[in-house]
């Protein structure tokens, strides 16, 4: 019980983390990095089988708000165009 304690306590800093990047007007290539590791870590954790009565909304909701964030500001070159996918 500690130990799924803990894992929890650590996916909700990581919802802290990408909820503060998310709030950011633009992010740097290495804040992109931070994000896509804690998206990824949270990801994981969500997956696991041993949670019992902790709420993952947040962790799911942080893991779309981080993707959301990365794709923002992810340039796209077209011959043709430059445009923000």
């Amino acid at each position: 019980m500690q130990k799924i304690a803990q894992h929890y306590s650590a996916a909700v800093d990581s919802v802290t983390l990408i909820n503060a990047l998310d709030a950011l007007e633009s992010l740097t290539d290495e804040e992109k990095d931070r994000a896509k590791r804690n998206v990824e870590h949270l990801e994981i954790m969500v997956a696991k089988d041993y949670w019992t009565t902790e709420d993952l909304a947040p962790l799911n909701a942080a893991v779309t708000a981080g993707k959301n964030s990365i794709n923002s500001y992810d340039y796209s070159y077209s011959p043709n165009s430059f445009f923000i996918s």
